[in-house]
């Protein structure tokens, strides 16, 4: 349970308010999160508890995963 403590961060890590950065917010989780699992590689009940943890955030409302801002109901497009 010692890698958890590298992972759990991640999710406090507030979603910028300005929706333009929001594509680089998402990049820096992403790249983050990969160069985690390939340097670090935590061990299988730390990846299950993180994914579920991410998981249930990411499906528990609208606007509260850490991968796409707030939407209210309709796409989220640049144009």
């Amino acid at each position: 349970m010692y890698c958890l403590q590298f992972l759990i961060p991640v999710l406090l890590i507030p979603k910028p308010t300005n929706p333009a950065l929001m594509h680089t917010h998402v990049m820096f989780i992403v790249l983050y999160l990969i160069g985690f699992f390939l340097e670090r590689k935590p061990c299988t009940v730390c990846s299950v508890i993180f994914l579920t943890a991410v998981f249930l955030i990411c499906y528990s409302g609208v606007g509260n995963c850490l991968f796409w801002g707030n939407c209210e109901g309709h796409l989220c497009d640049n144009g």
